[in-house]
């Protein structure tokens, strides 16, 4: 099993940037995909973005397209996820999680039965 750790996120006025940040402990995450996924207040657990193991690919839900960008930075074994142009409707819960059965496999995204507690962004109006 792998422990990450989210981290990044705060209030931001709409049309403002936030960048959220993936953290592997006690083990690297270097040879799995990652995701990111939020969850918004009442509502299910949605897809947000993946990417492999050695960034040669992404994959982004239709909702974030030419908005975020997930990248990744191996040495430091950590997933970043930076968010431009945020709208009241990103307001949501951002959890990360990892395939550790496949460094390349973006989408559907079978991750970790085990999330993290996530990092809250809210985007005021």
């Amino acid at each position: 099993q792998v422990h990450l750790r989210e981290s990044g996120g705060g209030l931001v006025q709409s049309g403002g940037s936030l960048r959220l940040s993936c953290a592997g402990s006690e083990r690297t995450i270097s040879g799995y995909a990652v995701a990111w996924f939020r969850q918004a207040p009442g509502k299910e657990r949605k897809f947000v973005a993946s990417i492999t193991w050695n960034s040669d690919d992404t994959y982004y839900a239709d909702s974030v397209k030419g908005r975020f960008t997930i990248s990744r930075d191996n040495v430091q074994n950590t997933v970043y996820l930076q968010m431009n142009s945020l709208k009241p409707e990103d307001t949501a819960v951002y959890f990360c999680n990892a395939d550790l059965n496949s460094g390349y496999r973006l989408y559907p995204f079978y991750g970790m039965s085990q999330w993290g507690k996530g990092t809250l962004v809210t985007v005021s109006s």
